[in-house]
Formats: structure tokens, sequence, C-alpha cells
């Protein structure tokens, strides 16, 4: 069985030829590749094996524009983070996965899986991709919105009421949860202010603030306002004279 497999991780591909191997001795990896161009330039001139292994999110978009650029031919099992709520809509429409950190048995499983369904998983790649992506943003619409965060090689779903606050330090976004929990994020504040709703507001060029996370604010010379959060946070987040009527008044609607 020849096998590719599409991973921007070195040390995930490393562990995934491993544990092939180790599930069948016969299997031959007949090309790594880190990212979506580097898999169109190699399916261009490339004859397609078996079977593809393939992770969703790589360093220059999601795996899915390799099928949009090059008819695959084959069966894509796709190794992901992608928090289980999402993967339903992969799951509705015929797309086969696995779970980052998978284990042998979960590969065993795909593996039989794949012996058993080559017709089914096979082909239309991109036509079941856009399908599930179909699903997954009317899901979203009906439901709290929600942030995708990357954590290592996970992606954390995040509803917005569960976010105190984005701020700023050195030029790097970070979210905060109420849980206390903060991660990096790659979006900039101005990014995440299109994507946010109106319970959010925007303090100034360093912070902006989820009202659930807001206890009062207090008069900060001159005429300026400091906001107080409803957990310990060591920066002061203050309120520019200019901005004050308004977020006096997004404090009353909200």
């Amino acid at each position: 069985m020849k096998i590719v497999i599409i991973e921007d991780e070195i040390l995930v591909a490393e562990d995934l030829v491993s544990n092939l191997k180790q599930i069948n001795p016969d299997v031959e990896i007949v090309s790594i590749l880190s990212s979506v161009k580097e898999a169109v330039d190699y399916f261009a001139v490339n004859p397609q094996p078996d079977l593809i292994f393939s992770d969703i999110q790589l360093g220059d978009g999601l795996s899915f524009e390799i099928a949009k650029k090059i008819t695959i031919e084959v069966p894509v099992i796709f190794c992901t983070a992608f928090d289980e709520y999402a993967l339903e809509a992969f799951r509705a429409n015929g797309i086969e996965y696995i779970l980052k950190p998978f284990s042998t048995e979960s590969l065993q499983k795909a593996l039989f899986k794949f012996q058993n369904m080559q017709k089914v998983m096979a082909g239309s790649i991109a036509l079941k991709y856009e399908a599930a992506m179909a699903t997954l943003a009317a899901k979203n619409k009906n439901s709290s919105n929600t942030i995708m965060i990357k954590y290592r090689d996970r992606l954390l779903p995040f509803t917005l009421d569960k976010i105190a606050l984005f701020y700023l330090e050195n030029e790097i976004t970070y979210v905060q949860s109420h849980s206390g929990k903060t991660y990096a994020m790659t979006e900039s504040l101005e990014e995440l202010e299109h994507k946010v709703d109106t319970a959010f507001f925007r303090m100034n060029r360093q912070f902006l603030v989820n009202r659930n996370a807001i206890v009062d604010v207090t008069d900060y010379f001159p005429r300026k306002l400091k906001i107080n959060l409803s957990f310990p946070f060591n920066k002061d987040i203050i309120v520019s004279r200019e901005k004050r009527s308004k977020l006096l008044t997004w404090l009353t609607e909200h």
C-alpha cells in the first residue's frame, strides 16, 4: 500500500510513519509533504498513491485547498485536532478522519475502514469538503459565536461568552478566558473586533473586553475611566476621555 502524508509538523509526520509501519510493515511511504503548495506541485507531476493521510490546517492554508487545484482520485484520511463538534459536519458528508493525538488503535480502525470503503471514500474530496463546511457554517450561525484558538497542534473552540478579553502585548495578541487560561493568537485586535459581537468593547489600542468580565468603572484623572475586572489582572485598562461617553452608553445598553 502506497501512502502520501501531508503534515507540516515533522515530529507528527514521523510518529505517523512509525505507527503505520508498526501496523503494516508492507506500507510504503511515498512522500511526506508539508504545505498546500508543496502538495499541489507534487501531485501535478507524480502519480497518486493508494491512500493519503493529511492534516487539515497547514502553514499556508487548509489542506482542502489542494483538492480544489488538483483532482484527488484516491481516499483521504484527515488527521486533525479539530474539536468533536466541528467534525460532525465531516462525518455527515462522508469524510474520514482521525483525531490528534492519534493512537495505533485509531490508525488501525481508519485503515480497516479504508479497506472496506475505498469507493465511498475516494473522489470528489473538494465537493465533500464544501458540503461539510456549509453544514458547519450553518450550525455556527444558529449557535453561539465561536472563536477557534490554535494551541500546539489543536484547535480549541471558545464561545464568546467564555472569553473575558483580548489584549495586545509586545505586538502579540492574546486571549484570556474567564477560567484564567491565556493563549496567543495570530489575528490582530482589529480582525478580532470584526469577529466578535456587541458584547465586546475596544477600550483602547491594547484591549478588547467582554462586558461580562467588567465589575465596574472608576474615574481616572483627568476625565478618563479605569476598567475593573471580575478577576485579578495585572494590567491597567484605561479608557480615554474621548471614548468615555461611548463606553458609558455601551455599559448601560449591555
